[in-house]
C-alpha cells in the first residue's frame, strides 16, 4: 500500500482491506456486472428448460449461486469479474453464509442498503465481503 493510501479513508480500510489489487472490496460496477452475467445464466436456464417461469428461474438462480459460493467461492460472474466471496476475515464462508446471502438478495432492498465500506445488508448480516481476485 502506498503512503497516499494508508493516510487515506477508502471503502474497505475499517474492514483490514488494502486499498487496491487483490483482497481489496470489489468496486459496485463489478458487482452489478456479476450479478447481471448470473441472472443472465439463470434466464437462460430457465427459459430453456421451464418456459421463462418466475419462480424456477429465481429457485435457479439462488441455487447456482448457493453452489458456486460454497463450493468455488465464487459465483459463474464473480469468476468472470476476478472476485471471490469470503468472511470478513477471509476464510471459507461455510454452508450458512451463502445460504443466508443469496436468501436476502433476492428481496432486492438489503442489497440496495450498504454502509461506508460498500457493503449491503445481505453481506453484512451474513458476515461476507465480496473482493477483488
Amino acid at each position: 500500500m502506498s503512503e497516499s493510501s494508508a493516510s487515506v479513508n477508502y471503502p474497505g480500510k475499517r474492514l483490514g482491506l488494502p486499498f487496491s489489487g487483490p483482497g481489496a472490496l470489489a468496486k459496485m460496477g463489478r458487482r452489478v456486472a456479476a450479478i447481471a452475467i448470473d441472472w443472465a445464466i439463470s434466464l437462460f436456464l430457465g427459459a430453456t428448460f421451464f418456459k421463462y417461469d418466475n419462480t424456477s428461474i429465481m429457485i435457479l438462480f439462488v441455487s447456482l449461486n448457493y453452489l458456486f459460493e460454497v463450493t468455488a467461492g465464487a459465483t459463474i460472474g464473480h469468476r468472470l469479474l476476478g472476485l471471490k466471496l469470503t468472511r470478513t476475515d477471509g476464510s471459507w464462508v461455510g454452508f450458512w453464509r451463502p445460504l443466508l446471502r443469496n436468501l436476502l438478495l433476492i428481496l432486492v432492498i438489503p442489497v440496495a442498503i450498504w454502509d461506508a465500506d460498500g457493503r449491503g445488508l445481505h453481506d453484512k448480516a451474513a458476515g461476507t465481503i465480496l473482493v477483488r481476485r
